[in-house]
């Protein structure tokens, strides 16, 4: 089944629709979506849908930033009885754990990430709407809500170290500049908010000692799955920053988390994973996307993902995606997202994975 997502995303969509001139009944039904939905914010629809609708408005205003002008109208009572209980939370950081951990309530389609390093909080977004559609409104959308939830907790007067997005820029980027502040940059590898550590220890203010193990007693568990445990997510940003180095292995990563071999095969197999297949599968996200974006020549991307000829990296591939790189990069026309699946199923995402040189030899020093 295609994930879902509730109405409640579509929060002031009416509103911001007719305000730009839009017939917003007919842009609903054209998507297969119900009007008289919109009032019952807890309705599941295909969250597919959503992405589509907002695709439509955002061309038929000629405004590139709906996605941004919707998410200003969201609150945290847009995210239902998981609202309540993230604004007891004693922290930035716990407040942050339970919206990634039970993020499904509200929309099964958002894939939220937290990484920590070198004093750097890494928010990584992504979507998954269970087939290739256009998804640059839907993505702006996730990452200002977040970007919105984490200025409730820190302070109007916070600001990012940056924000990232996977696709072009826009034409114009006032609204871009005025949400985010001046450190916002496109054609990235990942759609992302890095800010500092520091700011996910600050407490919440909003937070109540006394409301907060009862309001945790509301949350289910998650209904189809489960966050997975960090030691996941930590091994899979190191493997990213260690591959173009050329030194990419389990005993240099577990060097890197203070731990021993076995004990990083152990936690990974406790998530059903190997290093080997993280590697792969980490290696065949970059590889794709890489090729899709002719940002490298082959052989640059055979050195980047650390294969020892780029022969080795073409029969890989190959074996991978059942075509050439060449062949692939043929496929797919100059400046269009790629809207085939990777190698395990999942559909790609509009322009990920753009990464440069410098942005590659930045990584590794870090």
């Amino acid at each position: 089944m295609k994930p879902l997502a509730r109405y409640a995303a579509l929060h002031g969509y009416t509103e911001l629709g007719r305000s730009l001139g839009l017939d917003t009944v007919e842009l609903l039904h054209a998507v297969g979506l119900d009007p008289a939905g919109l009032r019952v914010q807890d309705r599941w629809v295909p969250a597919v849908a959503v992405a589509d609708l907002l695709e439509r408005s955002a061309s038929a205003s000629g405004r590139e930033d709906f996605g941004l002008r919707l998410a200003e109208r969201r609150r945290f009572g847009n995210l239902g009885p998981l609202g309540l209980i993230v604004r007891e939370e004693p922290d930035v950081r716990s407040a942050l754990r339970v919206i990634t951990r039970h993020e499904s309530m509200f929309n099964e389609a958002v894939r939220t990430r937290l990484t920590e390093q070198d004093g750097i909080a890494t928010l990584r977004i992504a979507l998954d709407l269970g087939e290739p559609v256009e998804s640059r409104q839907a993505i702006e959308l996730a990452v200002a809500v977040l970007h919105g939830l984490l200025r409730g907790f820190i302070g109007a007067r916070w600001r990012p170290l940056e924000v990232r997005f996977t696709h072009p820029a826009p034409r114009n980027l006032r609204t871009h500049l005025r949400i985010f502040g001046p450190h916002v940059h496109f054609d990235q590898e990942t759609n992302a908010i890095r800010t500092n550590t520091t700011d996910l220890d600050l407490p919440n203010d909003m937070s109540d000692p006394q409301l907060r193990a009862y309001a945790r007693k509301l949350l289910p568990d998650p209904p189809y799955r489960t966050r997975r445990a960090d030691t996941l997510d930590r091994v899979r940003e190191l493997i990213e920053v260690m591959l173009p180095t050329g030194r990419c292995s389990v005993e240099q990563v577990a060097r890197s988390l203070g731990a021993d071999r076995r004990t990083v095969h152990r936690r990974l197999a406790a998530e059903g994973e190997t290093f080997s297949s993280l590697l792969d599968a980490t290696r065949a996200e970059l590889a794709q996307h890489m090729v899709t974006n002719r940002t490298h020549t082959l052989t640059e991307i055979a050195e980047l993902l650390a294969f020892s000829t780029p022969g080795n990296f073409s029969r890989w591939f190959r074996h991978r995606y059942g075509c050439s790189p060449t062949q692939w990069r043929d496929r797919v026309p100059q400046g269009q997202p790629d809207t085939r699946t990777n190698g395990d199923g999942r559909n790609t995402e509009d322009g990920q994975r753009r990464r440069t040189q410098p942005d590659l030899a930045e990584a590794a020093q870090r």
